[in-house]
């Protein structure tokens, strides 16, 4: 066997988890609604793990906008944006887009990941260097690998650290700075005041991937509206698969930025576009979210209630003020324990576990849970099983 295949044969952390019958990925649900899911061996949780932000998902306005997208123009564009497959679709979805944010333009991607591949590696190359929150998600990180840029690391939140990186690396090129608006397994916000006056000192520029703080925060409007400081970022990411109840991802920025993306980011170039149901679900999300700017308040306080709640039983929950409530547990082992006492109670939740974080159970919410149907349910799961969870050894 290669070296590159026994890799594979002796990883057994998986296989493991699985053993113990506590394997929390990959499982498969029969149906959702609002604030509740079927399981496949018939179990109804109340859903707490869901980045379904505003719960357009599954609103019927959005789910009729996909069907009739997909009869009129099929199940798939079968080409990339550049070449053949173009909806106006598309083009009307990045207008709202552009308009509702407070941008001069947008481009839309297949995916959130998509959007940000597209923006980073579409601006910068060798010779350029990007500096990275510690926390920034996943993407961004790839992003900035793909790109062939030099790329160095600045503590999470830390205005000061990014400036002594600034003063102290050599750089031939460009600068992009690159952080989450809202990260997404803590909830915590960027420091972004203080990342705009630094990156106005050293000349850099900033991007903002938006994509647990657009259609949540600031009436929908996102992390930079929620600062009052739109006008001085000039690059933000995001995706429609949280707040917008779809699939897919966009870039915002001046129009010559994006134009200039539109003919430099592989990431649209060569990949097919969003589907028609995609984009007319992401767009009929957006024009509801206008509308309804009650659905950013309503899921800002059922947070709200839950991170109390969870306080007063004893819960550690980080300093998060927004949907995204963490959950301390303890090492590995004992967020799976957790996580798996939970789903007996009829609470799903997100094990998180490390490389993308320290361990902990990762819980958000969405504006049509109700504290009656849903989050009474949910506190009860926690409390029910919380000297159970305090007591395991790394937790307490």
């Amino acid at each position: 066997m290669s070296f590159l295949l026994e890799k594979c044969a002796t990883y057994t952390r998986a296989r493991d988890a699985r053993n113990a019958g506590l394997y929390p990925y990959f499982l498969n649900f029969e149906g959702r609604d609002a604030g509740t899911a079927r399981m496949a061996d018939g179990r109804e949780v109340v859903m707490c793990g869901s980045n379904d932000y505003l719960g357009l998902s599954t609103d019927p306005r959005v789910i009729a906008a996909a069907a009739e997208a997909s009869r009129r123009y099929g199940a798939g564009c079968t080409g990339s944006r550049f070449l053949n497959g173009n909806l106006d679709l598309h083009d009307r979805l990045e207008r709202e887009l552009a308009e509702f944010f407070g941008k001069q333009a947008a481009l839309v991607l297949t995916t959130g990941y998509q959007a940000n591949l597209g923006a980073i590696a579409g601006l910068c190359g060798p010779g350029d260097l990007i500096l990275v929150d510690k926390e920034a998600h996943a993407s961004l990180i790839d992003a900035a690998r793909l790109s062939r840029a030099k790329v160095a690391w600045f503590a999470h939140n830390d205005a000061d650290d990014l400036a002594d990186k600034l003063a102290r690396l050599p750089r031939r090129g460009g600068v992009l700075v690159v952080v989450d608006g809202v990260y997404s397994m803590e909830g915590d916000l960027c420091p972004l005041p203080q990342l705009i006056d630094i990156c106005r000192e050293f000349g850099a520029t900033l991007l903002v991937d938006d994509a647990h703080g657009a259609g949540v925060l600031d009436k929908g409007r996102g992390t930079c509206s929620y600062f009052g400081l739109t006008d001085e970022v000039p690059l933000i990411t995001l995706t429609f698969s949280k707040a917008l109840g779809s699939i897919g991802g966009a870039i915002l920025g001046d129009a010559d930025v994006i134009d200039f993306l539109r003919h430099h980011a592989r990431a649209l170039m060569f990949s097919a576009s969003a589907s028609p149901a995609n984009a007319a679900a992401a767009l009929e999300s957006l024009r509801i979210l206008r509308e309804e700017p009650w659905r950013c308040t309503q899921v800002a306080d059922n947070a709200a209630y839950m991170r109390r709640e969870l306080t007063a039983l004893g819960y550690q929950v980080g300093a998060s003020s927004t949907p995204i409530v963490p959950v301390d547990t303890g090492d590995s082992m004992d967020t799976l324990r957790a996580w798996n006492l939970l789903i007996e109670e009829g609470v799903y939740v997100n094990a998180v576990l490390p490389p993308a974080a320290s361990p902990r159970l990762r819980t958000s919410y969405t504006a049509v849970q109700t504290e009656e149907e849903h989050l009474y349910r949910a506190v009860a799961g926690f409390a029910a099983v919380r000297d159970r969870i305090l007591t395991l050894p790394t937790a307490a």
